[in-house]
């Protein structure tokens, strides 16, 4: 039996037990091989630093050799919580969402707590399903995307005492705290620097905006920056569409097979956006020369096509980080405030002055 160091350790007399599967060995088995306590081995799990190297050392080895894998259900029910975070986002195929859900992994796993992820494609019935079902299993907080759920969402929330943190959406008039940007006021901008080129023709590639409040906000950012400047968009320049590469295709297509198309070509997502470029090549259309392109997101392919793609970044990975911030100060109790981040407008090839203005 090996022998307890000086640290008020009391040693067990019994054998130690064989190796056995991990699911049948306990806390209390592990501390019987290391011929420690209990406590000294709950104290090497959640707090290495206050042991000694050796000490620790020998416990790691008991743990190794028997297989043993700590209870989450036993933690639980000391300290009333599981160490889950659930996070439900639309799709995990847009390349923002998934740098945000790799930074909310990261910053989680720092502070010991694990990532339940869940995804939604825009539903807002599944997405109250998937939040049901995670509350069965006793997350501790939610992050979600945007303020367009089911009514009963955050009152069920709110409800349990389950701290929530919307992302991609800042509102001064969410009902929960936020982090993200000001998806009208990036279009508004958007719109406002290609209305300085001089352009005054404009079409619009649009997310459906049914259960996407980011997406009804940027086209309303639109129409109003043209209103300032007393003018609209022709109906048939305006269309609207799921999310993806070949969807901005079709709805380019149709946009400028229309009468009289559009200088200017202002994209909803960086699909789209991407999209709409390949389909101009495709046609023969000069860009920029004969039409601007701009677009959101700032996928990273939009800075390597032929003609890199004047867009709207996001910085993904700063909100994904801030939220998990947002959700462990809530955890600890802490009254946390929304945060914006600002849309930054980053100007590339695919925008230049309309032909008549050049």
């Amino acid at each position: 039996m090996a022998r307890a160091e000086n640290s008020g350790d009391e040693v067990s007399s019994e054998p130690p037990p064989r190796r056995a599967r991990g699911g049948s060995v306990t806390l209390r088995d592990v501390a019987r091989f290391a011929g420690v306590s209990s406590a000294t081995v709950s104290r090497v799990m959640n707090n290495p630093e206050a042991v000694s190297e050796q000490l620790r050392a020998r416990i790691e080895v008991a743990i190794k050799h028997l297989g043993w894998v700590p209870s989450a259900a036993a933690r639980a029910l000391a300290t009333q919580r599981t160490g889950t975070i659930g996070a439900i986002f639309p799709t995990v195929a847009n390349e923002h969402y998934a740098s945000a859900i790799q930074s909310l992994q990261e910053a989680f796993e720092q502070q010991g707590y694990t990532l339940l992820l869940g995804c939604s494609e825009y539903e807002t019935d599944r997405e109250l399903r998937q939040v049901r079902k995670m509350l069965e299993r006793g997350v501790d907080a939610f992050v979600v995307v945007g303020d367009t759920h089911r009514p009963e969402l955050y009152p069920l929330l709110e409800q349990r005492e389950t701290p929530v943190v919307s992302t991609f959406n800042y509102s001064a008039k969410s009902h929960v705290p936020c982090v993200g940007v000001d998806n009208y006021r990036a279009f508004f901008d958007l719109t406002t620097y290609l209305l300085e080129l001089g352009h005054r023709s404009f079409g619009m590639l649009a997310q459906s905006a049914d259960s996407n409040d980011r997406a009804r906000a940027r086209r309303e950012g639109v129409r109003d920056a043209l209103a300032v400047q007393g003018l609209g968009m022709n109906p048939a320049h305006f269309v609207e569409g799921f999310w993806s590469v070949n969807e901005g295709r079709r709805l380019f297509r149709q946009v400028v097979d229309s009468p009289k198309r559009p200088t200017a070509m202002i994209c909803g997502n960086g699909s789209f956006a991407m999209g709409a470029m390949l389909e101009a090549m495709s046609c023969g259309i000069d860009v920029p020369r004969e039409m601007t392109i701009a677009g959101f997101d700032d996928f990273e392919l939009m800075a390597e096509l032929p003609i890199p793609i004047t867009t709207v970044r996001v910085p993904s990975v700063e909100i994904g980080r801030k939220a998990a911030e947002m959700i462990i100060a809530q955890l600890d109790g802490k009254q946390v405030e929304s945060l914006e981040f600002r849309a930054e407008l980053i100007v590339r090839a695919s925008s230049a002055p309309p032909p008549k203005k050049r």
